[in-house]
């Protein structure tokens, strides 16, 4: 909640133009922030800044970041104290509605998406329509966005009734329709829900079974991936929950909504980041495996040179990334479980792990590990195909999108996104017919 602050700031002008007072608020934590909305009406001028890093663009009660502390609260929990005690459909409770559920809420939560997550048959077809080797994010986008063709009882974003019912089918459906993509893709047969699983072994089961033969889950495993889910749920104002606002500020449906924020995910600088830091390391195993981490880290230290380190380093944390140290754990665990530490990809990832945590270049630079370091190790551990790595984020990251578009519609102070720009280009100039140019 904004509250004003009795110090106001004071903008002046060199060029002789009147000064004007601008409001202060303070949040809960954090920076207080300037509030600018009557300065355009006020000098005539806008502010600038590109990629809004100095700007906030709503107040919101979801998510906390605290980037120098390594801090990441969800409604005030601690990410840790969250990946400890609950479970992944918990922290959907908490992030949709605003706290964790009692026995009583959780059973009746469960239930609800338990028995949501089908989806239409006619979805069948629709994925076929795609090619057999399409991107799972490609088919992703089409497969999200066409949801709102199937479920006309819930694409009014201004319903508050109509939200609750999208967000109920997008938690989910998206397993299902992320298990379909990939079963697509590698020409096995879809496996349906099964009701009396969990959400997450659910998945795993969705995902690895086969008509021929069930798919046992390890708990060991499908504790991990709840984990992963845990850790993706939601990451404050970023590029594809930015996206999700302001494509749902038109009014568009929820699931065209939720759609945009796919789109804007897979960017390799977004939600593509786990599939390059195994991309990465596949690169390395290939040149010759562990011999060949000296010669590689040798081409990042040196600034001539095009290679890059992908999965260390964060643009928000400055110090450890909190879900890092959590996802490393569960990292060990699952290694340790599946008995994979000898496989030459994954004792590579160690070698490079303790370069990075022990090398001065790196720990001067802070450029630890990151969680996308972490989960695409566990995650090409499990099974799951470099290509579906950012597919799984987006599953995970659903609920975030769907809290923050939400909490969106029901801000009062909410208006159609409409940034500003710096116009660059020619000043006003005549047509010249066509002979004269």
């Amino acid at each position: 909640m904004m509250t004003p602050s009795n110090v106001k700031a004071t903008l002046s002008f060199s060029d002789g133009s009147p000064g004007m007072e601008l409001p202060i608020y303070k949040g809960t934590v954090g920076p207080d922030v300037i509030d600018i909305r009557k300065l355009y009406g006020q000098t005539g001028k806008f502010t600038y800044d590109p990629g809004f890093l100095s700007t906030a663009s709503c107040n919101s009660t979801i998510t906390y970041i605290d980037g120098d502390k390594g801090e990441l609260l969800y409604r005030g929990y601690p990410i840790e104290q969250l990946a400890q005690h609950c479970d992944f459909l918990e922290v959907c409770h908490l992030l949709i509605y605003g706290e964790l559920p009692n026995v009583e809420q959780r059973d009746k939560f469960v239930k609800t998406i338990t028995y949501h997550t089908m989806v239409n048959e006619q979805m069948q077809f629709f994925l076929r329509g795609f090619r057999r080797d399409a991107h799972p994010m490609a088919v992703m986008t089409g497969l999200v966005g066409a949801l709102s063709a199937f479920y006309h009882d819930s694409t009014d974003v201004h319903n508050a009734q109509h939200r609750e019912i999208a967000a109920h089918r997008l938690i989910a459906k998206m397993p299902t329709l992320v298990a379909m993509s990939y079963k697509y893709g590698v020409g096995q047969p879809f496996i349906y829900p099964k009701n009396s699983l969990s959400y997450t072994a659910n998945f795993m089961r969705m995902m690895f079974a086969t008509p021929c033969e069930e798919y046992e889950a390890n708990d060991v495993v499908v504790r991990a991936l709840d984990r992963i889910f845990i850790l993706h749920a939601d990451h404050e104002q970023n590029a594809s929950t930015s996206t999700v606002r302001l494509c749902g500020s038109s009014g568009t449906n929820p699931f065209a909504a939720i759609a945009a924020g796919v789109a804007c995910l897979w960017g390799p600088a977004h939600g593509g980041a786990n599939e390059a830091a195994l991309t990465m390391l596949e690169d390395i195993q290939r040149a010759g495996g562990v011999e060949k981490i000296g010669e590689f880290i040798r081409q990042v230290k040196d600034k001539n040179s095009s290679v890059k380190l992908m999965g260390f380093g964060h643009r928000v944390y400055k110090n450890y990334d909190p879900r890092a140290k959590l996802m490393r754990e569960t990292c060990h665990e699952v290694l340790n479980a599946l008995g994979l530490h000898d496989d030459p990809l994954f004792k590579l990832a160690m070698a490079l792990e303790k370069i990075a945590l022990e090398d001065e270049y790196f720990v001067a630079r802070k450029l630890y590990p990151n969680v996308d370091f972490y989960s695409g190790i566990v995650q090409r551990a499990i099974g799951i195909p470099v290509s579906l790595f950012t597919a799984i984020f987006a599953l995970a990251r659903t609920v975030g999108w769907i809290a923050q578009l939400n909490e969106m519609i029901g801000d009062p102070e909410y208006k159609i996104g409409r940034p500003r720009q710096l116009f660059a280009g020619a000043a006003p100039r005549a047509v010249l017919p066509i002979g004269e140019r």
